[in-house]
């Protein structure tokens, strides 16, 4: 009997999800929206910016820092979830409880913007224009640009969209489907503390180490699963799968590394390797290292790739909820 009740739960799940992930690849956030009020990811960023100044003073001892951050992680985690059973509670006294907990599971999801930033390094790379690349490649990665030419532009706007299409899209969709709306919204909160406080830094390394350990957690499958559906777009998916399941390991992130050598398999290409931040060469072990170096036209090709993944999470959306899948 609770087992039907949680099969039912999932199908609804899945069909709230397909509405959201629809809603969100075919308008994204608008732009005019997001000057008047912001976005809920920012609104996040403040609350987490409000509570590492009150919580993570210097003066602390290292172990408290670790109990503090640990009190971070929980108010965050505890009110997007409060806000989200809200959202549920008061959906399910209307009879488009399905439409309106879509409505609010899309501002969740990054499917288009995501699409939408790659494009924007692709372009001025297939013109040859690698200021503009630079730029571009700047608002999606955190490592140095001002030396990067077409290849580690290249490289780095890949990398960006492997890892983000399993953080940004596959995650919030997984949680959100086994979970219902407090599942996504809990996920995208955890997400963005580790993408804010989640640093092995003298500042972050014991005040966001419960974050970034449940971060990882979090996307343990989601990460696995975004590796496996990119290498279902490779011309050679069983080589790709087995080649994922050799290298993804050799990535600094314990998730990362999947979805990063499922492309570079599927693609032919060499990703991750010698990097800067802050002025300071990071050594990182190459993947697929018997690739050619990533280029102007594989950032395409990528592209080319990540919309077929949407399309196969698209058919995995609807087969779930029609219940042919479960």
């Amino acid at each position: 009997m609770m087992l039907t009740a949680y099969l039912e739960f999932i199908f609804m799940n899945s069909l709230m999800m397909l509405i959201g992930f629809g809603l969100e690849w075919l308008f994204g956030w608008p732009s005019a929206l997001f000057k008047l009020v912001g976005h809920p990811v920012s609104w996040l960023g403040k609350l987490v910016t409000m509570l590492d100044r009150l919580l993570n003073r210097s003066a602390f001892p290292v172990n408290l820092r670790y109990l503090t951050g640990i009190a971070c992680l929980a108010i965050v985690a505890g009110l997007t979830i409060a806000i989200a059973s809200g959202i549920v509670a008061f959906a399910t006294q209307t009879n488009l409880a399905i439409l309106l907990t879509g409505l609010f599971s899309f501002p969740m999801l990054a499917s288009k913007s995501l699409a939408q930033h790659v494009q924007a390094v692709g372009k001025p790379l297939d013109a040859h224009d690698l200021v503009s690349a630079r730029k571009a490649v700047a608002m999606i990665v955190g490592r140095d640009v001002s030396s990067l030419d077409e290849a580690g532009i290249s490289r780095a706007a890949i990398e960006s969209l492997a890892e983000n299409t399993s953080d940004g899209i596959i995650a919030p969709l997984f949680w959100g489907v086994l979970a219902g709306l407090p599942g996504l919204y809990l996920y995208k909160a955890v997400n963005t503390l580790d993408s804010m406080i989640g640093y092995k830094t003298d500042t972050y390394s014991a005040f966001g180490w419960a974050s970034a350990r449940f971060d990882d957690l979090m996307n343990l499958v989601p990460a696995r699963l975004s590796g496996l559906l990119f290498c279902l777009t490779s011309s050679h998916p069983l080589k790709s799968i087995l080649q994922m399941w050799r290298e993804a390991g050799q990535h600094r992130s314990p998730n990362a590394g999947w979805p990063e050598s499922a492309l570079a398999s599927s693609l032919d290409i060499q990703l991750s390797g010698p990097r800067q931040y802050h002025g300071h060469l990071v050594n990182e072990t190459i993947i697929n290292p018997t690739g050619k170096q990533a280029s102007a036209p594989d950032v395409s090709a990528a592209l080319v790739s990540y919309r077929q993944v949407m399309i196969m999470v698209c058919i995995l959306l609807i087969g779930i909820a029609s219940g042919t899948l479960i």
